[in-house]
């Protein structure tokens, strides 16, 4: 696979522990073909997400390094958090960047699953492009009642892992591993401290509640910053953009005087990504992505991934 670039934003069920966190990103740094791009962790979600580019071989083998320290430290029938989750490494998305198919990057993903159980035991779900069962292309279906429901359910024909099982491992729970186009992760903060209207501003901008296309979102408390929020992944933003998300949130968060304070963005983004936002922001008339200096010397003019 020589020449071949994915990037690939495991998710951790820690985002408390300071020691946790850097023995974690401690896998993915000094590793030859694999860069750590970015890794950040939140208290209120207890979780952890770090963004990695590199040779496939190489982060599939910092990854296994990063799981093997992950379990032996976190255990999810003592984990609590704001963010749906169902193992110690809740989810590891390979994205394809250059030189490689959605296609090789779901041969990827099925390929590391086998051997993530083989090698940690942890059983393994398919998901979106890798998912081999059409209900499953959806993380959140996979997640339904998250940990502490699935460990009970898992041995049910219908929720069985797709490697490893039916009983999922006693501490670190499973694992969802799949290949997947590239997302934002974007939240919105709003200055109240309920968090009902925060889950009802989720439901506005989701898809699957007759929202935004592309959008999944929810509410969650931010309990130590006195805030909610209103969490999301834009898993297309070329067709709605962040600027449309936020726009509706505000419109939304009126209706019960509440106001948005801040917006986060979780690990890695497009540049087109932002700049549509900001080109609708200031109001630019006839905006080319080849006025930006930086991209235009970069040979990025064009704004493509």
């Amino acid at each position: 696979m020589a020449g071949k670039l994915i990037e690939c934003v495991p998710n951790f069920s820690e985002g408390r522990r300071q020691d946790v966190i850097e023995s974690i990103a401690a896998n993915f740094r000094g590793v030859k073909g694999c860069s750590l791009l970015d890794y950040r962790a939140d208290a209120d979600h207890n979780r952890l997400v770090v963004s990695l580019a590199g040779e496939p071989e190489a982060v599939a083998d910092a990854l296994i390094g990063a799981a093997r320290t992950a379990m032996a430290a976190i255990d999810m029938n003592a984990h609590q958090g704001a963010h749906p989750r169902i193992g110690a490494v809740d989810v590891i998305p390979f994205t394809p960047i250059r030189g490689i198919s959605m296609e090789e990057c779901v041969a990827l993903s099925r390929a590391f699953g086998e051997r993530y159980f083989a090698e940690l035991g942890i059983p393994v779900y398919f998901y979106e492009e890798s998912a081999k069962r059409p209900e499953r292309k959806r993380l959140e279906v996979i997640r339904k009642g998250q940990y502490e429901v699935l460990k009970v359910e898992s041995v049910t024909p219908e929720r069985q892992p797709d490697v490893g099982g039916p009983a999922l491992h006693p501490t670190a729970g499973a694992t969802v591993v799949g290949a997947r186009q590239f997302l934002v992760a974007f939240n919105v903060n709003l200055n109240t401290a309920d968090e009902e209207i925060a889950k009802k501003i989720g439901t506005f901008v989701r898809a699957s509640s007759g929202g935004f296309c592309h959008v999944k979102g929810m509410g969650v408390a931010l309990s130590e910053r006195g805030m909610t929020q209103v969490s999301m992944n834009i898993v297309d933003y070329q067709k709605n953009a962040l600027y449309r998300v936020l726009e509706l949130i505000r419109m939304e968060a009126r209706r019960w005087g509440v106001e948005v304070v801040e917006t986060e963005i979780y690990g890695m983004i497009p540049a087109q990504a932002l700049l549509d936002s900001a080109a609708y922001y200031l109001q630019v008339k006839d905006f080319d992505p080849d006025q930006v200096l930086e991209l235009k010397l970069l040979g990025m003019g064009d704004g493509a991934e």
